[in-house]
């Protein structure tokens, strides 16, 4: 399994059901030199400071299951 595949499995996983309960959506854009690009829809993609802390909690759960990954971009 490629490295984008278990971001992806890991977020739908562990991330996206806690996401999901407030409307969120994450997808997975790419995965390159330890850096995981997700796009995050819904209501926490439309604000700023929602945005950044739900990548800060994302980033952390990430790191249990993916440990190769080393930061997360929000794309918009």
């Amino acid at each position: 399994m490629d490295l984008k595949q278990r971001v992806a499995d890991a977020l739908t996983s562990n991330v996206g059901p806690a996401l999901e309960m407030d409307g969120t959506q994450l997808e997975v854009l790419d995965v390159t030199d330890g850096i995981a690009r997700i796009r995050l829809g819904g209501v926490c993609g439309n604000c700023p400071s929602s945005i950044m802390a739900a990548v800060m909690g994302i980033e952390h759960e990430l790191r249990k299951h993916v440990p190769e990954i080393e930061f997360i971009e929000a794309v918009p």
